[in-house]
């Protein structure tokens, strides 16, 4: 398995939860247990506070993890841009207002550094061993020896595009096609837009490049004046920020190739759009949305309630919910076989169908997102450059 460890920021994926209108969660879902305010003593030490990527919350769901285990929690969407939520559990009361968190990789080393997160402990979560080994493999799950993320939710990002525009494309290098001029676009964040330019740059331009998730400073600038250069020259149409404009933009044929989140491509097929998801020969930008237990947890007592809630997380039934929702992958065998044992609830081959495509990106070339580069400050310096040209 090729899979490259790298990084990339993700204050491009804060809108990343407005999936949930489009995509049939609902808004009545995606208010409940969203208020934000303090927590209210719960009885004895059964409810937790779950603060998370707004794409993992599950809605009425949540009701099994009560019949199922005698916990329940209160979801609350983080945003899923990480400078906040760093920031409100190491200098603000994310600790004292929440338990478990979801977050996009790479951030555990600063938290954890900083001693607002905990370290699990695997041993007390059984189905962790069914979790998938590539997933485990996941750099910035770890730090010192200990174990600070649980991959709970995987997918790998590429570009949509029009076929009846563009034909049939296999490199990000239509992006940057001068004959596109104007038709093509990118998302208004270096997280995604960055490293898929480093990985093109990288794969296809011979460019001295090593982990285009994680560019040195001269990397990145090579990597940044590329774009500048081609935003200058009109190539783009735009920058697009948040998903809905990254739906409107296909939907309407403003562009006709983009790299972007495979959701859109769903959403613009439900609008009756000939839109696809791209295989590029560069490959993918691996993602994944970790679950970190807080400090305040533990010093609370809710350290084994903790270790059960993830053990539920990757039990089968909130995978096979997450994939009919979202798409998403938890990544574990362990959906399929729920699907298998309760044929009433979910369609095997439709669960299975999610891991196999998910699974199918992972076998080849994969970068690696990570929240927090080395050079993170240098990266925003860039990204503001590029807004200003």
């Amino acid at each position: 398995m090729h899979i490259r460890q790298n990084r990339s920021f993700l204050q491009s994926n804060m809108e990343r939860r407005s999936l949930l209108k489009l995509m049939g969660a609902g808004a009545a879902l995606g208010l409940a247990g969203t208020t934000g305010f303090p927590r209210l003593a719960a009885a004895a030490d059964e409810e937790l506070a779950f603060w998370a990527s707004g794409t993992l919350d599950i809605g009425e769901n949540w009701s099994r993890l009560a019949s199922d285990t005698g916990l329940s929690t209160v979801f609350t969407d983080n945003g899923n841009d990480p400078g906040p939520v760093v920031a409100k559990l190491v200098a603000g009361n994310g600790n004292d207002l929440y338990d478990i968190g979801g977050l996009q990789g790479g951030a555990e080393k600063e938290l954890a550094k900083q001693g607002a997160i905990a370290p699990w402990d695997v041993s007390r979560i059984p189905n962790y061993a069914k979790v998938w080994d590539f997933a485990k493999q996941i750099p910035y799950l770890y730090h010192e020896g200990k174990q600070y993320g649980l991959p709970s939710v995987l997918n790998a990002d590429s570009m949509i595009y029009l076929p009846d525009r563009v034909g049939e494309i296999d490199s990000y290098g239509v992006i940057f096609d001068p004959k596109l001029k104007g038709k093509v676009g990118m998302e208004d964040a270096w997280i995604n837009s960055a490293v898929f330019t480093a990985m093109y740059l990288k794969e296809s331009e011979n460019a001295p490049i090593v982990e285009p998730g994680n560019l040195t400073e001269s990397e990145l600038g090579l990597v940044m004046e590329f774009l500048i250069k081609h935003k200058r020259d009109g190539q783009f149409r735009t920058f697009w920020s948040g998903w809905e404009q990254g739906v409107q933009l296909v939907a309407d044929e403003e562009v006709w190739a983009m790299t972007g989140w495979e959701p859109i491509v769903k959403a613009a097929q439900e609008r009756g759009i000939n839109a696809k998801y791209a295989a590029p020969k560069e490959g993918y930008e691996g993602w994944g949305n970790n679950t970190i237990l807080m400090k305040g947890a533990v010093e609370r007592g809710l350290g084994d309630a903790a270790h059960r809630f993830a053990d539920w997380l990757l039990a089968g039934y909130y995978g096979c919910v997450l994939g009919n929702m979202r798409g998403y992958v938890v990544p574990t065998d362990n959906n399929v076989a729920y699907a298998e044992a309760h044929p009433d609830e979910f369609k095997a081959e439709e669960v299975k169908g999610v891991a196999d495509h998910v699974k199918a990106k992972f076998s080849g070339k994969v970068y690696w997102q990570n929240t927090r580069p080395d050079n993170f400050q240098l990266y925003e310096e860039w990204w503001q450059k590029l807004r200003n040209a």
